[in-house]
């Protein structure tokens, strides 16, 4: 029996599994946590592989490694290969600002046709033209700049050269300095956003390619590309609820969204992502529990006990800002309060609305851009609750699958290991897990409440 191994190195934590390369069956798996924070030494991401590997099991049985990443950040390196600064993560919107301007400087049309971008603060691009403007000297300082799991690919290598450091085209396209559709870095941009066009920046792998360390290297993924690969797939439209929403599904075409809304993204394959996601998913229930004093599975019993609708309190679920719609320094709030819908359970019920109705916003969008929004796949921590499963098919119209818990962005990454030990022209058939279906008569009231609430935001 081969092995390969799949990292998902994300925002909250690192997990590794281990996979039979032929089958896809797990043999082990390990994983650890990374600190909290929108700026991390890449040094903690490092440790935590460190730690997830022995907790695997190691890898001197494994044949073959990739690894998936939280997408987009930023992690800048002087010519010795040492770390400039803390990472920048894709849920830093310190340059919020400087998204603003790069859009206004070439116009949101241009970034789109361009890249099939248009920036906001989670995209790398972003955050050099922030550090040029803040931190010059670290600007001046930095030879290269790559995306986390570049960085971990590259220190998995072990030579210490930048030349060696490499990525992949999903990764790569999150960047906003990347052509997928010419497979290129558009090097007037990166000079736009840093002032110079000189920097480093790592060779992009095609799907099935690998690099040599001490053991086979893929060319790993960014998150949510490497999450479809390793749910397998398929027509339906890709929903995750982790520490950001993701709303995404293959397309052969390249997004090209002025909007913003629907960043043209690549995918593990050799084709296009198009995907809109919002900084709020997950933790929107996190914080909700905690602010009712329960737990996430009293939150869901709560929801389930009160009516769709709520009773006309809706949640509008801002917490952290938000990236769709493009509103970095928005808060949250509750509407439509009375003497006699306060209750606990409404609440309960309006986070998970308001969490999906964000959701919901992504899958109108992707239907804009061509996308067959006829049944969606739920993924993610927030799967877990029975209130989002049963919830979900109201808020969205369609049914709605929701297959087995896994680790499916380093599922995905152990899929695409594999595939560099095979030579095929695609990724190995591996079985994938078994799927609870839900449906439900959609309430589409639920939605125009919530697109109201979260109209007067957008009229400010």
């Amino acid at each position: 029996m081969t092995l390969v191994a799949g990292v998902d190195s994300s925002t909250q934590s690192c997990k590794v599994v281990v996979r039979d390369a032929e089958t896809g069956r797990l043999v082990r798996e390990g994983r650890a946590s990374h600190p909290d924070g929108t700026e991390v030494h890449p040094s903690h991401w490092w440790s935590a592989l460190q730690s997830a590997l022995a907790d695997a099991g190691g890898l001197d049985d494994v044949a073959a490694l990739s690894v998936g990443g939280q997408q987009h950040g930023m992690v800048c390196l002087d010519d010795a290969g040492e770390v400039v600064r803390e990472a920048l993560l894709w849920n830093d919107t310190r340059s919020a600002a400087a998204a603003a301007d790069l859009t206004a400087e070439l116009g949101a049309q241009q970034w789109a046709e361009r890249i099939g971008l248009v920036p906001v603060a989670s995209f790398t691009i972003t955050k050099l033209r922030w550090l040029a403007q803040h931190e010059p000297d670290n600007a001046k300082r930095t030879a290269a700049v790559c995306l986390p799991h570049d960085w971990l690919t590259w220190r998995l290598r072990g030579t210490g050269d930048l030349a060696d450091l490499v990525t992949d085209r999903s990764d790569a396209s999150g960047t906003g300095y990347f052509d997928s559709v010419a497979d290129a870095y558009v090097p007037d941009l990166v000079s736009l956003a840093l002032g110079r066009s000189d920097v480093g920046l790592p060779r992009v792998l095609g799907p099935s390619e690998f690099v040599d360390g001490p053991l086979r290297l893929g060319a790993g993924a960014g998150d949510n590309a490497a999450a479809m690969l390793g749910v397998g797939g398929g027509e339906d439209v890709l929903v995750s609820l982790g520490t950001s929403g993701v709303v995404t599904a293959t397309s052969e075409v390249r997004a090209v969204d002025a909007s913003g809304i629907v960043a043209g993204f690549a995918d593990a394959t050799g084709r296009y992502l198009p995907l809109a996601c919002t900084l709020n998913a997950a933790r929107v229930l996190d914080a909700t529990a905690r602010m009712l004093g329960v737990d996430l599975a009293k939150l869901s019993d709560l929801a389930l006990s009160a009516k769709p609708g709520a009773e006309g309190v809706v949640m509008v679920p801002y917490l952290e800002g938000e990236r769709t719609p493009n509103l970095p320094d928005a808060t949250g709030a509750l509407h439509g309060l009375t003497l006699t819908n306060a209750t606990p359970a409404n609440i309960a019920r309006a986070a998970v609305e308001g969490m999906l109705c964000g959701l919901a916003v992504g899958l109108d969008a992707l239907a804009e851009q061509g996308a067959d929004v006829s049944g969606v796949r739920l993924v993610g921590g927030a799967a877990a609750s029975r209130a989002v499963r049963e919830i979900a098919p109201m808020v969205f119209g369609v049914p709605v699958t929701v297959p087995a818990p896994g680790e499916y962005v380093a599922d995905g990454a152990a899929r695409q290991a594999a595939w560099t030990l095979t030579g095929a022209a695609t990724p190995p058939e591996w079985t994938l897990a078994e799927s609870t279906r839900y449906e439900a008569e959609p309430e589409p009231e639920v939605r125009a409440r919530y697109g109201d609430a979260a109209q007067r935001y957008l009229s400010r």
